[in-house]
Parts: structure tokens; C-alpha cells; sequence
């Protein structure tokens, strides 16, 4: 193979709903071979069918009783999920009239640190990937999964193919990475709460990682590993082919209208958010370490953190979590001995709402803006936290999507 063709490589991932039956993998058993014949060589990522990955971890709770399953087996489970897609896919493949191999996490390179179900990669050995290209395969890569320095298989997190995708991309020097899900591509808000929200022809990292992490469907770790390793990536449908999806990458790349374009690139919400207030604490240095670090300890996460302080020297202390998180924080918040207070009060019932834009760094005005949009829509707004391209309120969950359209509307996203 020349060099010129080792570069012409394109990374495809295809997530669990893509994989449902056996019409959805033949279908983008075609896609991928069609692409083949255009003289890409092809590097597949794929998710376990379905709803696999779930009913095999409610399988492995029922026999652990009422014990967590030992995270060492649950990781060695639930990676059996994504190799039954890779195998079926490349028998697919094959049918087709394409020569294709399926390799497990391990079997193309994937190492990993030892975080069972959460674990990070270290980097990729990319001989059997690059072997098996200049053999003309068609390479399918179960995703999701990797393997330590002693062997053991772990898992990447949940949603994490994507991941597995970038990375492969990365280590590849592919082109770019393309994304097929259920949905056509990232839009300027959620379609089901914003009917006149439209795709984003494209998106930078910087926006699209804090949709991501604002309740976007894609995983932030693979936008940010995108980010550092300049991935573009394209997010489309598998089951829609005239769609031409969302690019990500960066607005620098671009030479024309680098600053004539909307300052505000979407609305990201995200529902079942709870609120828990600690009232009447002291005001001295470690409180919050002393509130968060218990909470961080048993994998809870914080988001919105707001803390008043009162005349007396006393402060009511107040930070969201998500709402099945929420029995599990209330009781770490009221056994904790080290910070005295008054009163713990703990809400359900909320969800947050966001402006997104990396034009906000330089361009006053917008927080104003949001705040007036909620107020005229009688959005009374609980929490605010900002970054330096995004503005977040929590608002009631009832009010989200009116809120949503508000901004929406104010914002003018619905027109190009």
C-alpha cells in the first residue's frame, strides 16, 4: 500500500440503536461497503446491539444480590456485548462481497489504565489495525473496551464507542471520524422541546463539548480527545441518508467569516436535576472541600455550586446533582461530621438550561439578554453558573421547554 492510500483511511462508529436487528446492520453493512469501493480503507467502531449492555448489567446485579458485581467481572460481561456486534458486522461485511475482520478492544491495541468501567486509554498499538488495512480488510473494532498492562479487560464508560472511534482516528491519522446514531445531526436545541431547531451545519470543540456535558447526545471524553488531537468528526444518521450532518472541528480552520456568524451556537437543556441546600453553615476555608469531597469519593457529581454568605458569618450552601443521585447525596451530606449547619434541604423536580457560544468571550451583553428572554417567558431562574462560552439556569423542570423556545426565539436560531 502506498503512503498516499495509508492515509486515506476513515474511522465509522455505529452505535447500539444503529445495530438493533439485522435490516439496521445489513443497511450500514452497505453504507460501509459502499464507502470501500470509493477507495476509502475503512476502520469500523461498534456498540454492543441494542439495549445488550443493560440487560447483561441487571442480569449481573440479580446474581450479585445485594452486592455490587465486582467491577473486574462486570467489565469482562458487559465487553462481550460490543463483540457480538463486531463479529455480526463483519459477517455482514463479508456476505457483501468485502473481506472483513472483527478484532476485540485487546486485538487492536486499545491499552487502558485499571478504572474498571470508567477507564482511560493510554495509548494504542496500531500494528494488527494497519496490517490487516494492507490486506484490504475492512477492520470492525468492538468499542467501549481496552485492556491493562496485566491483561484484564476493562470498559471505557458508558456511551464510550465514541470514544474508541476518535481514538482509533488519532492513532490512524485518518481523515476524520463519522458518527451514525438516531439522530440526523446536533441541532441548535432539543428538537422534542424546540420544534424550529435546526442542524448545525457544523460546530467548534470548544461549544460542542459544553453540549455535550450539558446533556447533548454525544460523550464529552470524545470530544475533548477530538479537541486535542484536531479529529473532525461528522454526526449523522444511520437511518437517514439524506442527511448531511454536523461537522466538528475547529472555527480556526476556517478562513472566511471567523467572526461573522451568531455568538450564540445553541440551547442545551438537561431534565431530573435536584437541588440540595445546607443552611446555616460557618464560613471558614475547607467547607466545600470538607461538603464535596465525601460525594466525589462515592462517584457522585456536583455540578451548579452556589454559596451566600450572611451577615452573621454563616452561609447557606447549595449544589445540584442529578435526581437519582440525589437519596444517595442527601445521606452522605447529612452523616458527614466535619461541617455543622442548621438545615438540609433537598429538591427534586428541576432541570437546566443553556446558552452555548464561543463568540460570549468577547461580546458583552448576553447574559443580560438570557435573563430578560426567561423573565419575559414568567421563567423564574433558581441557580446560574457561567463558563466562558456558556451560560446555565436552573429552572423548574416544568418550565424547560418553554424556557428553551424562549431563548431559542430570542437568540434567533432558527434562521441560518
Amino acid at each position: 500500500m502506498t503512503t498516499a492510500n495509508r492515509q486515506r483511511i476513515i474511522v465509522q462508529k455505529y452505535g447500539g440503536s444503529s445495530l438493533a436487528n439485522e435490516q439496521m446492520i445489513r443497511a450500514n453493512a452497505a453504507r460501509i461497503c459502499k464507502r470501500k469501493a470509493q477507495g476509502y480503507n475503512i476502520v469500523v467502531a461498534v456498540s454492543a446491539m441494542g439495549d445488550t449492555t443493560d440487560r447483561l448489567l441487571a442480569l449481573a446485579q440479580r446474581l450479585a444480590g445485594d452486592q455490587l458485581p465486582p467491577p473486574r467481572e462486570a467489565d469482562a460481561l458487559i465487553s462481550t456485548g460490543e463483540l457480538v456486534s463486531a463479529a455480526l458486522m463483519a459477517i455482514t461485511i463479508k456476505e457483501q462481497g468485502h473481506d472483513a475482520i472483527s478484532l476485540s478492544g485487546r486485538q487492536a491495541g486499545i491499552r487502558t489504565d485499571n478504572a474498571y468501567g470508567s477507564a482511560r486509554i493510554a495509548h494504542i498499538d496500531t500494528q494488527r489495525v494497519r496490517r490487516e488495512i494492507e490486506r484490504g480488510r475492512t477492520v470492525v473494532v468492538a468499542g467501549f473496551q481496552g485492556l491493562t498492562a496485566t491483561d484484564d479487560t476493562t470498559t471505557l464508560g458508558r456511551g464510550a464507542s465514541d470514544l474508541t472511534a476518535v481514538a482509533l482516528t488519532a492513532a490512524l491519522t485518518a481523515e476524520r471520524c463519522e458518527i451514525y446514531t438516531d439522530v440526523d445531526g446536533i441541532f441548535t436545541a432539543d428538537p422534542r422541546l424546540v420544534p424550529e431547531a435546526r442542524i448545525l451545519p457544523r460546530i467548534g470543540y470548544q461549544e460542542m463539548l459544553e453540549m455535550a456535558s450539558l446533556g447533548a447526545k454525544m460523550n464529552p471524553r470524545s470530544i475533548e480527545l477530538a479537541a486535542v488531537h484536531k479529529v473532525p468528526m461528522l454526526i449523522t444518521s444511520s437511518f437517514n441518508d439524506q442527511s448531511a450532518g454536523t461537522i466538528i472541528r475547529d472555527w480556526e480552520e476556517d478562513g472566511k467569516n471567523m467572526e461573522i456568524r451568531k455568538v450564540i451556537t445553541g440551547i442545551a437543556t438537561e431534565s431530573n436535576i435536584a437541588r440540595i441546600t445546607l443552611r446555616g453553615v460557618q464560613d471558614r476555608p475547607g467547607i466545600a472541600a470538607a461538603l464535596l469531597t465525601p460525594l466525589v469519593n462515592e462517584s457522585i457529581s456536583v455540578d451548579v455550586i452556589v454559596q451566600n454568605v450572611s451577615a452573621d458569618g454563616r452561609t447557606d450552601f447549595s449544589f445540584t446533582v442529578k435526581e437519582d443521585q440525589l437519596r444517595r447525596a442527601q445521606e452522605i451530606a447529612a452523616e458527614q461530621k466535619q461541617v455543622e449547619y442548621a438545615e438540609l434541604i433537598a429538591r427534586h423536580g428541576y432541570a437546566k438550561v443553556s446558552i452555548v457560544g464561543v463568540g460570549m468571550q468577547n461580546a458583552p451583553g448576553y447574559a443580560a439578554r438570557m435573563f430578560q428572554a426567561l423573565a419575559d417567558a414568567d421563567v423564574n431562574i433558581e441557580m446560574i453558573t457561567t463558563s466562558e462560552i456558556r451560560i446555565t439556569c436552573i429552572v423548574e423542570q416544568r418550565s424547560v421547554g418553554i424556557a428553551a423556545r424562549a431563548l431559542h426565539q430570542a437568540f434567533e436560531l432558527g434562521e441560518d
